[in-house]
């Protein structure tokens, strides 16, 4: 259930930020990074989403990276999705920053999302960093080049790579600005972005709401914690604070 207490703060909230993480869109059935079946079983994702392995063989990280396309391609936002592009317009400020490369939020109607680790649905070329969407991008599991030369990776962050400073930048002072700061799906291990709430609680006195399943890693550091699916939570959340104005 939603609390009064959570109900009351955000209606008079000025400037809500969301983290959200994998759990989110495992609602919806898009399968977790290390979840693989058939050929993919026998491979290490580490060993597949670094930039040496696809410099050692390219055609084999797209084959995956297609097919990880495919699967998304398949599923469909799922109600805390929407709830999510809902409350965009509810605030004076409203900063949604994901951990997730499946799109998932923009296909709801979210019209600002700020991606830490990049979307599987855009491709760069690694010289120029041109970039292609949807139709542009490599159709396949061969890779193309850029019209510079340079070969087309997907746009997302590998391991061993920094994320994007200007979406950091942004998520972190969101965190300090905000007065209410949401986590929802995450894990709470995995940094820099696990550092975002405690930025917001520690260094901008924000009340700090955890949605998620199980309690997360931050769990001890958070004011309330709704364990429950965020499919379910969200759309009630949305409920309460139109009712609390």
């Amino acid at each position: 259930m939603v609390s009064e207490i959570i109900a009351n703060k955000l209606s008079n909230a000025r400037h809500v930020a969301v983290l959200t993480g994998a759990g989110v869109s495992a609602e919806s059935g898009v399968p977790t990074f290390r979840d693989a079946g058939g050929l993919w079983a026998k491979y290490d994702p580490q060993q597949l989403a670094t930039e040496a392995a696809f410099r050692a063989d390219p055609d084999l990280v797209w084959r995956w990276y297609s097919w990880r396309r495919q699967l998304i391609a398949n599923v469909n936002p799922n109600p805390g999705h929407f709830a999510l592009a809902a409350l965009h317009d509810m605030f004076p400020r409203f900063s949604l920053v994901t951990q997730n490369v499946d799109n998932l939020h923009q296909r709801a109607g979210s019209r600002e999302v700020h991606e830490l680790h990049g979307n599987i649905e855009r491709s760069r070329c690694m010289i120029c960093e041109a970039v292609f969407h949807g139709d542009e991008a490599p159709p396949g599991e061969h890779v193309l080049q850029c019209s510079c030369g340079g070969a087309i990776r997907p746009d997302v962050v590998w391991f061993g790579e920094q994320l994007p400073e200007k979406e950091l930048r942004f998520a972190t002072e969101a965190a300090v600005d905000c007065d209410v700061f949401l986590t929802i799906g995450t894990s709470g291990q995995v940094y820099p972005a696990a550092q975002l709430p405690l930025i917001a609680k520690q260094q901008g006195g924000a009340m700090l709401i955890e949605i998620n399943p199980e309690p997360s890693a931050l769990a001890s550091m958070v004011d309330e914690c709704i364990c429950s699916p965020s499919g379910e939570v969200l759309p009630r959340l949305l409920d309460a604070i139109k009712a609390a104005r």
